[in-house]
């Protein structure tokens, strides 16, 4: 059985070593990031949020960076603390490139609380609903609909 050490248990130079690592993903900073990950970091690494490096990249909108993590095996489909999915992320931040490449790498947008589909019927982005592959169904009555999508009514 796999013991994880809380973080409190770690070296100060481990900690800042990770969280250098941290802002190297929302800094969009290939070169260093990826040559931790080709050296032996772990590619699903997580901050204390539960936010892991691809979720931070693509939040950033950070195409290459999310293309080149997803090529190490980064997975697409990791909900973060508090429920959030990276591609509902990207849809929320209007990264469309990142969506894209998220989507064609088997990203479920239908995990996470709202759920990709959801965050583009919010906010909407019409465009992105063909691209996560929304159906009926996908969008219930709990959730807002923009008023620019809204029926209108006739008025008196």
């Amino acid at each position: 059985m796999l013991v994880i050490p809380p973080a409190s248990a770690l070296p100060q130079e481990t900690l800042d070593f990770a969280n250098r690592m941290f802002d190297a993903a929302r800094e969009g900073n290939s070169e260093l990031l990826l040559q931790a990950l080709d050296a032996g970091l772990p590619v699903n690494l997580t901050n204390d949020k539960g936010n892991t490096l691809l979720m931070l990249a693509a939040y950033a909108g950070h195409a290459e960076l999310t293309r080149g993590l997803l090529a190490r095996n980064a997975n697409p489909n990791r909900l973060n603390d508090l429920g959030q999915s990276i591609i509902a992320g990207a849809v929320f931040k209007a990264h469309d490139e990142v969506v894209r490449i998220l989507a064609a790498a088997g990203a479920n947008p239908r995990s996470g609380k709202p759920t990709a589909i959801e965050a583009a019927h919010m906010f909407g982005r019409r465009e992105l609903m063909q691209v996560l592959g929304a159906k009926e169904g996908d969008i219930g009555a709990n959730v807002p609909t923009p008023l620019s999508i809204e029926p209108k009514t006739s008025s008196p």
